[in-house]
């Protein structure tokens, strides 16, 4: 009877501890129309990368001082590579036209992906790229464009919701004035 009560009182401690943590969930187009966020209201709330982006690019004698990104030879050649490891924190610093946010992960806003609601992944905010091919795709961050592989498609924006739910804001209509 001892042990069934120990087992008992570990589970229901493990399971109040998992619920105190993080909720992540995908962030979607949905989500944004149900909870009526604004692009001030989604500037307060954490977003995390639900899958590693790795970012590569070829680079000559004229870059080869890399402050960011470590130096690889591939294939004879030397690239810069950046990652973006799975859970890794990022803000919205701007939108730069409708359902399409500029995320940083990084503590320069010069320094941010592109994301937006894709249809294949039911509203889903995924990365995005100037162009995907089947095989990788090309992005912009820096300044400079990367390749990435194919499978940074389905990367997306994950939020804690307990936490997300609890940006607010305060709205009244005036009622208007007669004379």
């Amino acid at each position: 009877m001892k042990n069934f009560q120990n087992y008992l009182l570990g589970f229901l401690l493990i399971t109040l501890m998992a619920s105190c943590g993080q909720q992540l969930t995908p962030f979607s187009q949905r989500m944004v129309e149900e909870y009526n966020w604004t692009n001030t209201d989604l500037e307060k709330v954490q977003f995390y990368l639900s899958d590693e982006i790795v970012l590569r690019r070829n680079i000559g004698t004229e870059d080869s001082r890399i402050r960011d990104g470590k130096i690889k030879v591939v294939d004879g050649r030397k690239v810069e590579e950046i990652r973006f490891e799975k859970g890794t924190p990022g803000v919205m610093i701007f939108t730069p036209k409708n359902n399409l946010y500029a995320i940083s992960f990084d503590s320069s806003d010069e320094k941010y992906l592109m994301f937006g609601p894709s249809k294949k992944q039911r509203g889903k905010y995924v990365l995005k790229a100037k162009d995907w091919s089947k095989n990788f795709g090309k992005v912009t961050y820096n300044g400079k464009t990367y390749t990435t592989s194919a499978s940074s498609a389905y990367a997306s924006l994950l939020v804690d919701i307990k936490k997300a739910k609890k940006v607010s804001y305060k709205s009244q209509t005036a009622k208007g004035r007669k004379l």
